[in-house]
């Protein structure tokens, strides 16, 4: 009675102990609010580095990034080193949207300022190596009764990849901030560059199949070898409880039998 107890415990604690193994392997959100070539881009990127990763398509038309709940950490770091997700420009257009309100000179300007560096950001964002750009502008108003106007600055931050070299293209990202803005000597333009972090160490390998871990396989395999020990040991528990009655029988018939033919005992 105890062993079928015992057997009758380990098959209702099959499950959870399955639903434990298999939330390792559990997908989870890292970013969401994506447009499907920044989507693709990110899975590109983890999977290159050995991570396992994958998007999914959401309300909106808008796509999500998920990786394994297991190498959360490590997907966060590797996209934060590549400079994902990729920061948003604003445009001309919707710098200066029309909203039915009147702006004051001051707003304007400081619109256009706002779009310039945005622009010119943009561009500079989509050089190979780049990471991360930002430009900020600094135009002086012009002075009409002022002698010699003041001249314009502009200070360039790059954030680019590890072991990616852009100090020869200087000269060239220079050169397109001063043809962006009017009056902009190209003397008084500073280019910052600034190498990115590198990858998390320790990043695994691909394995096998594409994406996953050695752990992560060794995890689902263990899963399935456990569901096929519960699946079987329920089998041979149902099977032996469905036979007992007719052992008990046999049992029994045998039992009579063997009294019908053995002898009395003699002086009985």
């Amino acid at each position: 009675m105890k062993h079928s107890n015992k057997k009758t415990i380990a098959l209702r604690l099959a499950p959870l102990v399955l639903a434990l193994l298999l939330a390792g392997c559990g997908m989870q959100d890292l970013y969401t609010q994506l447009s499907e070539q920044q989507a693709n881009e990110m899975v590109a990127v983890l999977r290159n580095a050995g991570l396992s990763a994958d998007k999914e398509l959401r309300e909106g038309q808008t796509f999500a990034v998920l990786a394994r709940e297991s190498q959360f950490a490590k997907a966060i770091a590797v996209l934060h080193a590549s400079g994902y997700p990729h920061a948003s420009f604003d445009s001309m257009g919707q710098v200066f949207k029309k909203e039915g309100f009147v702006s004051s000179p001051l707003e304007e300007r400081a619109r256009l300022i706002h779009a310039q560096s945005q622009e010119i950001a943009n561009t500079i964002a989509h050089i190979d190596g780049v990471v991360l750009a930002r430009v900020h502008l600094a135009l002086p108003e012009k002075d009409p009764l002022a002698d010699k106007p003041h001249p314009a600055a502009a200070s360039v931050f790059i954030k680019h990849r590890a072991g990616k070299d852009l100090s020869g293209s200087v000269g060239q990202i220079k050169a397109l901030v001063v043809n962006g803005v009017e009056g902009l000597p190209y003397d008084n333009v500073t280019v910052a560059l600034f190498p990115a972090e590198p990858w998390p160490e320790n990043v695994p390998a691909l394995a096998a199949v594409p994406g996953e871990r050695p752990m992560d396989m060794a995890l689902m395999a263990l899963a399935g070898g456990g569901a096929v020990a519960a699946l079987g040991g329920g089998l041979m528990w149902a099977l032996r409880r469905r036979r007992a009655p007719q052992r008990a029988a046999a049992d029994a018939r045998a039992k009579r039998e063997l009294a019908v033919k053995s002898p009395a005992p003699k002086g009985a």
